[in-house]
């Protein structure tokens, strides 16, 4: 746990400068950006099975294009410029 105490004539953005390079230097930062996203290893059976269902749900909407009844969708973009 970083702390960092508010010294007596210190403007905020140098008690937040003080906090983020203790942060930096305690390394906590980087941990839990490492651990943010981190999945647990699936076993075989569950990682054949979601490759199952992704391959009948890929061929069900091919079918469902193919017979018209599901819309082909263009990629949509995002437009920042007005």
């Amino acid at each position: 746990m970083v702390e960092v105490k508010k010294k007596r004539v210190e403007s905020f953005e140098s008690l937040l400068r003080r906090f983020h390079k203790k942060i930096q230097q305690s390394g906590l930062l980087l941990q839990s950006r490492k651990i943010r996203y981190y999945e647990k290893d699936k076993s075989r059976s569950q990682q054949k099975k979601e490759a199952l269902r992704k391959i009948e749900i890929r061929n069900e909407r091919e079918y469902l294009k193919k017979t018209g009844k599901l819309k082909e969708e263009p990629f949509k973009t995002r437009s920042f410029i007005k």
